[in-house]
Parts: C-alpha cells; sequence; structure tokens
C-alpha cells in the first residue's frame, strides 16, 4: 500500500488527507465515527481496497492531525464542504463517499448538497431510530479520557465491540473536542428539521452495511432505509461485528465494499 498525506485549504479550513492507492482508481472517501480519526481504524480496509484498483481518500476531521478550522458554530453542511473541498483538489471526478457511524450523516450530507461530487454512498455501522439514553451516552462515555479506563471499557463492550471482541484498542485514539463539535452539528440539524432531508442521500445508489451486533440498528429496523428510499439502496449484513465494524470485521468489510463497487462499474 503505498500512502501519502496532502492538505486541503479553504478559507479558514485546511483538511489532512491521507491518500491510498494509485492515481489511477476510483476514490472512495472515508468519514470516520465521532470523535475519532480516519487513520488506524481503516488501515486494513483501505488496504484492501488499494490493492483492488480502488484510490481511498481519508481526510482528518477538524481539530485532528493537522486539520484545522472553526470548532463552534459547525453545522453538518460544514463538515460535508469539508469533504467536497478534499474531492475537489484531490480528486479524481465524482467520489464514493463512505461514512462510518457517525459519519454516515456527513456522507449523506456531502451527497444531499454536492451531489454531482458523489457517484455512490456507502453507510457503514448508520444508527437506526429510538435509540435508548444508556446507549446514546456511551460514545462521549467512551472517549471521555478523564474517566477511569474500566468505566470507558464498559462502554466500549455495550455499544462498539461484539461478544469475545478485545475493546481496548479503542482506549486511544479518541479526540473529546472534535466529538462535541461533531455533536453540536448534530444537534442544530435535528433543531432545524434537516436531518431528514440529508438522510435520503440525495439520489445516490446506496450500499447500507449493518453490523451483526450493532445495538445501534437492532434487527427489526434492518429493512429500514430500504423501506424508505427503495431499490437505490442495497443491505449487506456483516457478521460477528458490532458498531466498531472496521477493526472487528476489515477483511468482510472490504471485500462486500468492493463487490458493491465492481457492480457499479
Amino acid at each position: 500500500m503505498t500512502r501519502h498525506s496532502e492538505i486541503v485549504s479553504a478559507g479558514d479550513v485546511s483538511i489532512e488527507t491521507y491518500i491510498d492507492g494509485d492515481d489511477g482508481g476510483p476514490d472512495v472517501v472515508i468519514m470516520p465515527s465521532a470523535g475519532r480519526d480516519s487513520g488506524d481504524d481503516f488501515d486494513h480496509f483501505a488496504g484492501a481496497l488499494s490493492g483492488a484498483g480502488f484510490r481511498v481518500l481519508r481526510p482528518q476531521p477538524r481539530g485532528i492531525g493537522r486539520s484545522t478550522g472553526p470548532m463552534t458554530d459547525v453545522n453538518l453542511v460544514d463538515l460535508a464542504d469539508d469533504i467536497a473541498q478534499v474531492i475537489g483538489a484531490v480528486g479524481h471526478g465524482p467520489a464514493v463517499a463512505l461514512g462510518h457511524a457517525y459519519g454516515h450523516f456527513v456522507a449523506c450530507t456531502v451527497a444531499t448538497s454536492h451531489p454531482e461530487m458523489i457517484s455512490a454512498v456507502i453507510l457503514a455501522a448508520a444508527a437506526g431510530r429510538n435509540i435508548p439514553p444508556d446507549l446514546g451516552s456511551a460514545p462521549p462515555r467512551a472517549g471521555d479520557l478523564d474517566q477511569p479506563a474500566d468505566e470507558r471499557l464498559a462502554a466500549l463492550k455495550l455499544a462498539f465491540f461484539a461478544p469475545g471482541h478485545d475493546p481496548s484498542a479503542w482506549l486511544t485514539g479518541w479526540h473529546p473536542r472534535t466529538m462535541a463539535m461533531q455533536q453540536d452539528a448534530l444537534h442544530a440539524a435535528q433543531a432545524q428539521g434537516q436531518l431528514e432531508r440529508y438522510s435520503a442521500a440525495g439520489t445516490a445508489p446506496i450500499l447500507e452495511i449493518i453490523a451483526q451486533f450493532d445495538p445501534f440498528r437492532p434487527r427489526d429496523q434492518w429493512r429500514d432505509l430500504r423501506n424508505q428510499l427503495g431499490p437505490r439502496v442495497t443491505t449487506k449484513v456483516i457478521e460477528n461485528a458490532s458498531h466498531a465494524l472496521f477493526p472487528e470485521q476489515p477483511q468482510a468489510v472490504a471485500c462486500a465494499v468492493i463487490g458493491y463497487l465492481e457492480n457499479l462499474r
């Protein structure tokens, strides 16, 4: 796998982007989970995609690595614009937007606000409806670096990792300031009644990847998105995985994504 890093700047925002793969492949742009970066969690996955001939762009969210920009009064369109700037600056035409967990909100918003830049959307471990409060509070508890490790591990086991999987690797890699900014952006979209419009991802074809044990998407909600949006949604369930998904089953996720994108091509 070949990787290099570039900085894409526009106005007062600069986004560091890892680029995996050669210049010939179609682009897949990754948007990570809340408060996490687009580095280690996706290394195996990015290597598999680049090995299959795809080019992977991994923009770091604001506040992570060398990515900078306003961290207050930020909305989902602002975060989507960051991704659009990356695609416009270093991409090779319309890209596939892949959003993991919280990142799916950003991916859908990019497809809604910049449809000409997005050829397809992949929603990996996207949350469903009616999330219980104890589950909704698990990500900030897991990412709170001031809390005892055993409490953070309990939150990771509850919300992110399937039974039998070791969650300790996710005691690191959190960025609380970025998570706070992202959660504020989501709450603003909810308060303004915009979230439902963004969640349709414009008119792009959608691959929805569901983790078998994801508590944010219980089995009785697995068909919700296809029922809502119809045949442009393809659903794939990854066994023996939960909300973290990529560190748990990177090869299975890569196979699902590669197969879907090859069919599109």
